[in-house]
């Protein structure tokens, strides 16, 4: 069950430019280790891609039972994050839009230490439609 204080995701009610609010972690040895581990990079700067700051943001404040289909990624990474230094997260649903009659929205996220050092920004665009996923190439299922 849903925490009481988690919104039903709702597309049509959905605003552009909703704060997602924030949330802060600090940066241990064990996760830029595991995460280097997962990636087969032992050098790998930017641990803080798994976290997946924009999907985290997004879960404290929506519970979505219909789910969603990740049409793409952008980040920008500046700044890597050092291990025992607080990270601060804020994300904001930045749009929403219908392609080919299908329901999008895009969610952003920065992170920074906490020493104000900007580490990376990232956008995430989700179908937020997901049974569409294959039609395309199975026509029977439509």
């Amino acid at each position: 069950m849903a925490d009481p204080e988690v919104k039903i995701f709702d597309y049509e009610k959905v605003v552009i430019g909703e704060e997602l609010g924030s949330y802060e972690y600090t940066l241990t040895q064990q996760m830029m280790d595991d995460f280097r581990a997962s990636v087969e990079d032992p050098d790998a700067p930017f641990p803080t891609l798994g976290v997946k700051h924009d999907a985290t943001a997004f879960a404290m404040v929506y519970d979505d039972p219909i789910g969603t289909v990740n049409a793409g990624n952008e980040v920008e990474f500046f700044n890597p994050p050092i291990v025992g230094k607080k990270i601060i997260v804020k994300g904001r649903i930045s749009d929403k839009y219908l392609r080919r009659d299908k329901p999008y929205i895009v969610l952003e996220a920065t992170a920074v230490d906490e020493d104000g050092r900007m580490l990376e920004k990232l956008s995430t665009y989700q179908l937020k439609k997901p049974d569409e996923l294959g039609k395309k190439w199975h026509p029977e299922q439509q």
